[in-house]
């Protein structure tokens, strides 16, 4: 069953000959953390998600969370594997074993979270929102909020959330309106509604932890006008221990398309007039505090993304393999000739391939920005570090935006493989796809992570993140030319930099003129071409130190491996790389018809 999850062996491969996360260990933060330890944690982590986590996942789909007079219950095999993972300790996986942490590299926890998001991410859901909750209280809590809450949170005795979205508000965080008023306590009441909020109510932890946007009376409006609140669901005392419940009330749960699993609440704070908080962080700094944790977050759902392509390709290649069905094509007009398994048939292994290179080049990317994230904390000066921050901040609205509809992708096609079977409920394709379908929506739409990419990202610290990124590309695309089996296909990927770099110029700029509106009418396009180019990056590196292994003479076991790295990258940069140019092609031809159509032309009425 652990082959449904992740291949260990391209996991192992990323960590160790790509990346070569074990000499994070030369930095005394790490110390620990040999490649004996990292493969012991990966190891560990997919013991509990084939064992404990997996088996809860199609409970979670067909039971899924149920709600009953405000109280909500998750199906009854989550108990169990919520016991294991807290007791491995797998919920603060890159914390200071102070507060209940393993100290370890972001980048190895992501590497574990492959396993444990793939085997059931709706149930993890519980897990990664607390972790987020957590890292806000110990940024920007006081020491007596990091004595009352932090240590209960990272060890899963209580859960956290997120309270941002309300009913008229939306993805306008700006135009809420929850309110808080001072009390003479020093606490604040809390009156408002809340929406979409997952892990909001459940009984997996005795207590829920909620960081709550509102704004106090007499802030100023819009975002700056925000404050954020910690509202526990049962008020917690001075000495520790757990007081009155507090006035949070959950409503009702949303029927979803997928991840039925998690409890998707409405929260109604106040309604009796007792919800209570206590301002985090200083006043009206709300929304730059809670970009901490969406920051975080949006990493997060391209792992929970990757966490349902790579078990859709795995299952899809065994599928093909096993499925006979259809003479070989080679052989179709010979009536005697056998039948063969799918994976024989040339557009079955178009999609494979689809799917197999995405699968690879994203677990890549997330990977790397785990490392990125690494080295912001072993950095030697400021300058090396501003510069590795810039490329997380440039990456993050990819490894979210581009990666989950890539994902989203693969699970099409995992369906497509299996045909009528991978459209019911007997097969686990289905439930893929729509566990898959929510990751490009929540923790910012993608629509919000290009705006954000263009609007934000590309102009940041006058573009340098963007040639920090161009250049280490570039770098390795030089690297890539020296080696005998990938020097044809960098030479043919290396046109693609500046390119996308012209594209940057072009659009950067028309975002700045007046014609803002077709600059961002092309922000989507752009972060895919973005992404585009980041995976022909990704996997055109794969496939260097594949060929120089193949040269050196690799194990038998290793050869098959080694060659189908080769070819991910010839498929990717000869068959959908040269798609990117067309689109680059439309970004700078800047066509404005999407903005310049009248409202009432779209139809409708």
């Amino acid at each position: 069953m652990a082959q449904v999850i992740a291949d260990r062996r391209d996991v192992d491969f990323v960590l160790h000959e790509q990346l070569k996360v074990e000499e994070l260990a030369q930095h005394e933060s790490f110390g620990e953390f040999n490649r004996k330890a990292i493969d012991l944690v990966i190891s560990e982590a997919r013991n509990l998600a084939v064992k404990e986590i997996l088996p809860t996942q199609v409970d979670g789909d067909r039971q899924g969370a149920r709600f009953d007079s405000g109280r909500v219950t998750v199906p009854a095999s989550f108990h169990k594997a919520w016991k294991a993972f807290k007791e491995g300790e797998w919920l603060a996986m890159t914390e200071a074993p102070e507060w209940g942490g393993q100290g370890m590299p972001r980048s190895v926890a992501l590497a574990a979270a492959d396993y444990l998001n793939g085997a059931n991410f709706a149930f993890v859901m519980y897990s990664g929102l607390t972790h987020g909750a957590g890292k806000l209280v110990e940024s920007f809590g006081t020491e007596k909020q990091k004595r009352l809450f932090l240590k209960n949170m990272y060890t899963g005795h209580w859960t956290g959330t997120m309270l941002l979205t309300e009913p008229e508000a939306g993805s306008d965080v700006g135009a809420l309106t929850t309110t808080a008023v001072r009390n003479p306590d020093g606490t604040y009441s809390i009156t408002g509604n809340k929406i979409f909020i997952s892990s909001g109510e459940h009984d997996l932890a005795e207590n829920i932890i909620h960081p709550v946007l509102a704004r106090i009376e007499g802030a100023p409006p819009g975002t700056a006008g925000i404050s954020l609140f910690i509202v526990p669901k049962i008020w917690v005392n001075d000495d520790g221990s757990l007081g009155e419940p507090n006035d949070v009330v959950c409503t009702g749960i949303e029927e979803k398309m997928g991840i039925h699993g998690n409890a998707t609440c409405a929260l109604a704070l106040g309604s009796k007039g007792q919800c209570r908080g206590t301002l985090l962080g200083e006043e009206n700094k709300g929304m730059r505090a809670m970009f901490l944790m969406m920051n975080e977050a949006r990493l997060l759902v391209g792992t929970q993304a990757l966490a349902c392509a790579s078990p859709a390709y795995l299952y899809a290649v065994n599928y093909a393999r096993q499925r006979i069905q259809g003479r070989h094509l080679l052989k179709t007009l010979d009536k005697s000739a056998p039948s063969v398994p799918i994976i024989q048939h040339p557009d079955v292994r178009r999609m494979l391939m689809t799917m197999k290179v995405y699968v690879e080049g994203i677990r890549s990317l997330l990977y790397y920005v785990g490392l990125c994230e690494d080295r912001l904390r072993t950095a030697a000066d400021g300058e090396s570090r501003a510069r590795v921050q810039g490329l997380v901040d440039f990456l993050i609205p990819i490894a979210k935006g581009y990666v989950t509809e890539r994902c989203c992708e693969v699970c099409n096609l995992g369906v497509q493989v299996y045909g009528g079977y991978g459209y019911i409920r007997e097969y686990p394709m289905e439930q893929l796809l729509r566990d898959c379908r929510i990751t490009p929506i929540y923790e910012g739409t993608n629509g919000i992570q290009a705006m954000d990419l263009l609007g934000r990202k590309l102009g940041q610290n006058k573009g340098r993140p963007i040639m920090d990124l161009l250049g280490e590309i570039q770098s390795a695309l030089t690297v890539a030319k020296a080696v005998a089996r990938t020097a044809p296909l960098a030479e043919k990927a290396e046109s693609a930099v500046p390119r996308l770099g012209e594209v940057a110029m072009h659009l950067g700029a028309a975002a700045m003129s007046d014609k803002v509106l077709t600059a961002f009418a092309h922000a989507h396009p752009f972060l895919e071409v973005c992404g585009d180019v980041v995976m022909a990056w990704m996997l055109l590196w794969r496939a260097r130190i594949a060929a120089e292994k193949l040269t050196a003479g690799p194990r038998q076991k290793d050869t098959l491996y080694y060659e189908g790295q080769i070819k991910s990258a010839e498929f990717f940069i000869h068959t959908l790389l040269p798609v990117t140019f067309g689109k680059m092609n439309a970004i700078l031809a800047s066509g404005s018809a999407a903005v310049d159509i009248p409202e009432d032309a779209f139809g409708g009425k």
